[in-house]
């Protein structure tokens, strides 16, 4: 009898190992039908400084959409909006570190970590956005996104954030001298600093999340944005006038970290940055269409807006001519000349 049982307990003892084998070939089986590697789920946490209505957040989710689609869930992303994981400087060390994914930030910032870019910052340098897309898209604007990876940062494509107007509490922007003594706002960027010093202002920079309520305290009189940052941040609420500067035209570059981007297979690469740039045409486009359509909406909230003439843009060209010089030596004048010479061709083509 205790024969037949220790038999009996042998078989048990055997078919429950083939189930626990059998087990194990199916989820190898399992793991290889995602493709490449372990078949794990890679999530890109995706951070912006501005609001979940504005253009740059909606072109975000169409790139979430392309990207997730793509890769069949292979990827997943989840989008973070106003400055919910930290301001643009913050966003762009993480990538560094690796404990982000992307962002999508200004040229302004990213001089902090490739001083090249200050040459996207200079006052006036574009003189629209066609052109601006023009050189951005071309050999020169790549060049410059190349320059990244030694940051451990990696720039798929060029977004638009718009040209720069002044807001502010005491006067419109009719002229250069009507900078004087204004306490603006800027971001972190020396070139920005030193070009409205130039002008007589006073500027400030600041996190952007910390803008609205400086201006609402005084403790600013005003600042400098594209018109649908302006409005969809609801700066009419504590800001008088508005005046169309069109100082400086803002590139936003789509950053995603190196370590990250490096850790995908190439079709995988490929898609995110395709991705970027189809999500990029969709941002430019709502973009200007918002730019338009802000510009009456913040006068319908009671905002005094006026247009700078021609002759007095040039009279603020010329008081900053010399701190551009100043930069451009610091760039290197080999690549301001670049850029330069790719605005002419590109203002050529387009005639």
């Amino acid at each position: 009898m205790k024969k037949i049982f220790s038999l009996f307990v042998l078989a048990m003892m055997v078919l429950v190992l083939a189930a626990c084998g059998g087990g194990n070939d199916e989820a190898a089986e399992g793991s290889g039908s995602e493709g490449e590697g372990s078949g794990e789920t890679k999530t890109i946490r995706a951070g912006i400084g501005l609001n979940d209505s504005h253009p740059q957040y909606l072109a975000l989710l169409k790139w979430k959409e392309i990207v997730e689609e793509k890769t069949d869930g292979a990827i997943k992303v989840e989008t973070y909006h106003s400055s919910q994981l930290g301001d643009d400087r913050a966003m762009t060390e993480a990538l560094q570190l690796g404990s982000q994914e992307v962002t999508i930030p200004s040229t302004a910032p990213i001089a902090n970590f490739v001083p090249e870019f200050s040459v996207f910052d200079f006052p006036f340098l574009f003189p629209n956005e066609q052109v601006a897309d023009k050189v951005l898209d071309g050999e020169v604007g790549q060049k410059f996104l190349d320059k990244l990876e030694d940051q451990n940062l990696v720039g798929l494509a060029y977004w638009e954030n718009g040209f720069r107007d002044i807001t502010n509490n005491e006067r419109p922007i009719e002229s250069a001298s009507d900078f004087e003594g204004l306490k603006l706002r800027t971001m972190e960027n020396q070139l920005h600093l030193d070009a409205f010093d130039a002008l007589g202002a006073n500027p400030t920079p600041m996190a952007f999340g910390e803008l609205f309520t400086a201006m609402q305290q005084g403790t600013v009189d005003g600042q400098e944005n594209p018109i649908p940052t302006i409005y969809l941040q609801g700066f009419y609420e504590v800001q008088d006038y508005v005046s169309a500067t069109h100082h400086i035209y803002s590139p936003f570059v789509f950053l995603m970290s190196k370590e990250f981007f490096d850790g995908l297979t190439e079709e995988q690469q490929t898609i995110v940055t395709e991705a970027a740039v189809e999500a990029g045409e969709l941002n430019r486009e709502l973009n200007r269409e918002a730019t338009a359509q802000n510009v009456e909406d913040l006068k319908a909230e009671g905002m005094n807006y006026n247009e700078v003439t021609p002759e007095a843009r040039q009279e603020m060209v010329e008081i900053v001519q010399p701190v551009l010089d100043e930069y451009a030596e610091q760039i290197g004048q080999e690549t301001v000349q670049e850029v330069y010479d790719a605005i002419e061709a590109a203002e050529a083509e387009l005639e």
